[in-house]
């Protein structure tokens, strides 16, 4: 049963200040607060009746103005009950849907599909195609680009969710591939409620479980088949992109072809694209072999030179892996490369650091993990650990130096 009630809110008031009336609205016992736009002293309300005191110079016109707004506010709650809209919602979810109905003029973007693509804005690159695509999966969900227009951030509940997930189970059987559409909707919504447009927030009791997903790095006889067989002329270049890749940590291509430099001591910076996190990678002798045999002229490297952005490359260079990769296994030595894509670079270095038993907080900071946590606030990692650490798993896999032990 869905209640309401007047309130002073007195929380964190300094004594001899007015604080602010509110209506709460109250459902299964959790509260939301509605703002009247109306301060008092504790001693000019009397919670009890319900109304301002004589102690208010302008007692008789308060209390006719805060009633007719519970008035009201009653009246929207009972209409919105009788017409099904409050169904599975929450006491803020209900306030936000009363506000609306009281200041529809004054009402910031409520709805989901103008806030969907003011995030869209802020993002830029293979993120922004990422959240158009899970915006593009909502409209064929609902039907039509009317419905997507229409759509309030009320209208998503548990219900919808679990409806969404099983028509997008029709065109992606894996769960991962899901998770990803699910997780953009997700962020949506914390950017709304953090900029006030919406308290609703449909996710607290519905999980994303993700799957285990498949390894997706080559064993270190693997890895020195790709890095250190010859190979003919016109897989030289691919090989020795991903061999960079691997020798930087696992760079991805976008940021890759982005790299300006290697600075005075011996290192390049960058932010990469997908995090925005800040990277420093030492560029060890045989990198800077590669780089040397591939200059460029915009950038380090020469991608951009010739390709009119990183997209186009990166759709050549994923041909070309999948021709190094049956170009490798037509040699018969008894190494079998299952797959062989850019992603495997950060992967298999991941994975060699690991076996190689380098702590997992020097692993997590060079592959730009973590950095949240208080910990973190207060302990500048030492970079040079990492530095240390790929010039181990260099070693390992090029020159079978420092094995494990096992």
């Amino acid at each position: 049963m869905i209640t309401t009630k007047l309130y002073l809110d007195c929380r964190g008031v300094k004594d001899g200040s007015a604080a602010p009336l509110r209506l709460v609205i109250t459902l299964n016992s959790l509260r939301a607060f509605l703002p009247l736009s109306t301060s008092l002293l504790p001693s000019q309300w009397d919670a009890k009746a319900q109304s301002v005191t004589a102690r208010h110079p302008r007692a008789s016109s308060l209390n006719a103005f805060i009633q007719q707004q519970k008035v009201m506010v009653d009246s929207i709650i009972l209409r919105l009950e009788s017409e099904g809209r409050l169904t599975g919602l929450r006491a803020n979810q209900i306030k936000d849907l009363v506000k609306e109905q009281l200041h529809p003029a004054s009402q910031p973007k409520t709805g989901l599909s103008p806030a969907f693509d003011e995030f869209i804005e802020r993002k830029s690159g293979r993120t922004s195609a990422l959240y158009m695509a899970t915006k593009r999966r909502i409209i064929a969900f609902l039907g039509d680009e009317g419905k997507w227009a229409g759509l309030r951030f009320e209208d998503v509940n548990r219900k919808w969710l679990d409806c969404f997930v099983e028509f997008l189970a029709l065109s992606a059987p894996s769960a991962n591939a899901r998770n990803i559409h699910l997780r953009n909707l997700r962020a949506v919504f914390n950017y709304a409620i953090d900029c006030e447009y919406t308290s609703c927030y449909p996710f607290r009791g519905f999980k994303i479980r993700p799957t285990p997903t498949r390894k997706r790095a080559l064993s270190v006889s693997q890895l020195r088949k790709v890095l250190l067989s010859e190979v003919p002329e016109h897989l030289c270049m691919v090989r020795d992109m991903w061999a960079l890749s691997f020798m930087l940590r696992g760079i991805n291509v976008a940021d890759l072809c982005a790299l300006s430099s290697v600075d005075a001591d011996g290192c390049v910076r960058y932010t990469r694209a997908k995090t925005h996190k800040p990277y420093e990678v030492k560029v060890e002798p045989e990198a800077a072999a590669i780089i040397a045999r591939y200059g460029g002229h915009r950038q380090l490297l020469f991608m951009l030179d010739h390709y009119k952005g990183y997209r186009i490359f990166y759709t050549r260079f994923a041909r070309g892996l999948h021709a190094l990769r049956d170009y490798l296994n037509s040699v018969d030595d008894g190494v079998h490369v299952d797959e062989l894509t850019s992603y495997w670079a950060r992967h298999s270095w991941a994975t060699v650091a690991a076996l190689l038993d380098v702590p997992k907080e020097t692993i997590a900071a060079a592959l730009g993990h973590g950095g949240n946590s208080v910990t973190d606030i207060y302990i500048d990692f030492d970079v040079r650990k990492v530095h240390a650490a790929n010039r181990r798993v260099l070693d390992y896999v090029l020159y079978d130096k420092g094995a494990p032990v096992i």
